[in-house]
């Protein structure tokens, strides 16, 4: 495992799901939690070409709800790797699932955040994830990049490009805006509307952009090339009103330029 760097000076779903008032990722409860995983492991195989002997990386992977499908599909010659910035969340998946599971490993970084990990001692701007170059055949990241802002976008591209495999994907689901998304918003047809302007970014809730971020299109296409990662394929979300989608937020799946 390498080091920390950037330093700012299927079992079932988790017993106790943690709640976004403990300052943690909330948990669909019960069904729709197991559900909400079984949909996207559709979708890492579809558009992302997982395969059972895989070894796969998830940054932010939270209380393990896509971890825990991929414990039943994953064989004995694939791996996962999981961090995140929320202690607890990471404890809860090593008890849950690592425990019974020898190829699947947790950790976690303390990677700052404003709204998940306001302490964080790590830049997310400049953290090294905790693995060697070339080490994962895909990585993934769902509602991740929704709380991030664009510098810390582009380091972490940077950084998946650079733990891929040179045969590698990577699937990241986004908030897009394009003229589509901007449609829908002004038509009242959306839960969010990312009325507030950032540098290079809209957000949700005023005075905490990072609890929901969205990205021009383009901008996003933009940030991901710049790191060498060629965009494979963009599948809008539902979140817009539109059906059918792939998923909620918006998908984009790229592969290494191998």
């Amino acid at each position: 495992m390498g080091l920390l760097r950037g330093r700012r000076g299927p079992r079932t779903e988790p017993r106790r799901p943690l709640r976004r008032s403990q300052g943690l990722k909330a948990a669909l409860p019960g069904t729709a939690y197991r559900e909400a995983g079984k949909r996207y492991l559709e979708l890492f195989k579809e558009l992302g070409g997982l395969q059972p002997a895989h070894a796969v990386l998830e940054p932010g992977c939270g209380t393990g709800r896509m971890a825990i499908p991929l414990t039943a599909y994953l064989s004995t010659e694939g791996s996962y790797d999981g961090f995140d910035v929320m202690a607890e969340a990471v404890a809860e998946c090593v008890n849950e699932i690592g425990s019974s599971h020898p190829n699947f490993h947790f950790q976690h970084v303390d990677v700052h955040n404003q709204v998940y990990n306001p302490g964080g001692s790590l830049d997310p701007d400049s953290f090294a994830f905790p693995y060697p170059d070339e080490s994962f055949d895909f990585v993934f990241l769902t509602s991740v990049f929704t709380h991030m802002l664009p510098p810390e976008v582009r380091h972490y591209t940077e950084e998946i490009r650079r733990v891929l495999k040179p045969t590698g994907r990577s699937l990241m689901t986004f908030f897009l805006l394009n003229p589509g998304a901007t449609a829908a918003i002004d038509a009242g047809k959306t839960k969010r509307t990312f009325a507030h302007v950032g540098e290079g970014f809209r957000y949700d809730i005023p005075g905490r952009p990072e609890a929901a971020i969205a990205y021009r299109e383009d901008d996003a296409l933009s940030l991901i090339e710049a790191a060498g990662l060629a965009v494979d394929g963009v599948h809008h979300g539902r979140w817009t009103g539109r059906e059918p989608a792939a998923a909620g937020q918006d998908v984009i799946v790229v592969k290494h330029p191998g």
